[in-house]
């Protein structure tokens, strides 16, 4: 299947490992040339790298720190001044500080809000132009299945995300007509670093082990099994493509059935 992105350039966020470069090289096995971006300077150009080897396309590395707004405006300057367009925006941010309801602190709340709502409107808002003047485009927010249910020691996450639904779903409908799609990609029990972390917490708290906490995580899925960043990525390599024409505002679970609810 032609996904139509041959040419094409995309932004990814957190994108020098697990579901942001797993995206990226999704995208780039398409043809599009991407712009990658994360804190890690060498872990960054180390996956900028093995994405063009691995598929000829250019892979455009920029580092910083997504929570500073200044740094996004430049991310996404330097890729138009690089590249002439930006076709899709992968919005996909580092995660917000593990925290239980109860005792989340001040501290870890303001970095939530900032890392895991503010970065998702200000990545928006200031591709929205350069999308516009292509005819259109694809906004692709990577999220958490926390939005569906709760997941120990991420009430933050659940509770910042469910802010990006809601804000994506108005800003759906506001540049419909633009040509603009907008939707929610929502991971679960897929195996990354930042799941690895939560596990490995969870693992200390249970008093087991990590194998045996990664068991019962996959032991909780439909499928019986720990999934793949790439199997996300596949997805959004869908969304942003020309076949996925007709779809917005939505929020899609990749997460093997481990959320049980019927809506």
């Amino acid at each position: 299947m032609d996904l139509e992105l041959k040419g094409k350039v995309a932004i990814v966020g957190g994108a020098s490992k697990g579901l942001g470069r797993a995206s990226a090289l999704a995208l780039a096995e398409e043809g599009m040339r991407v712009a990658v971006c994360s804190r890690s300077e060498a872990d960054l150009d180390k996956a900028a790298k093995e994405i063009h080897d691995a598929t000829g396309a250019e892979a455009f590395a920029f580092a910083g720190d997504l929570d500073r707004y200044e740094t996004i405006r430049a991310l996404i300057a330097r890729t138009v001044e690089r590249f002439g367009r930006l076709d899709v925006m992968v919005n996909n941010s580092g995660g917000p500080p593990l925290a239980r309801a109860q005792s989340a602190t001040e501290e870890q709340w303001s970095t939530a809000v900032e890392r895991s709502l503010l970065f998702f409107a200000r990545m928006s808002r200031e591709a929205i132009p350069h999308l516009k003047k292509q005819g259109g485009g694809r906004i692709i927010n990577i999220l958490a299945s926390t939005v569906y249910q709760p997941i120990p020691n991420l009430a933050l996450s659940g509770a910042t995300r469910m802010g990006v639904v809601a804000y994506m779903k108005s800003l759906a409908d506001e540049v419909g007509r633009d040509g603009i799609l907008v939707n929610n990609v929502c991971p679960g029990s897929i195996l990354s670093e930042r799941m690895l972390s939560n596990v490995t917490a969870r693992a200390k708290e249970l008093g087991i082990s990590v194998d045996e906490a990664l068991a019962q995580r996959a032991a909780e899925t439909a499928v019986g099994r720990i999934g793949e960043p790439k199997e996300l990525a596949a997805l959004v390599a869908f969304l942003a493509s020309g076949k996925a024409s007709y779809i917005t505002g939505t929020t899609i679970l990749v997460d093997g059935g481990l959320v049980r609810s019927v809506l």
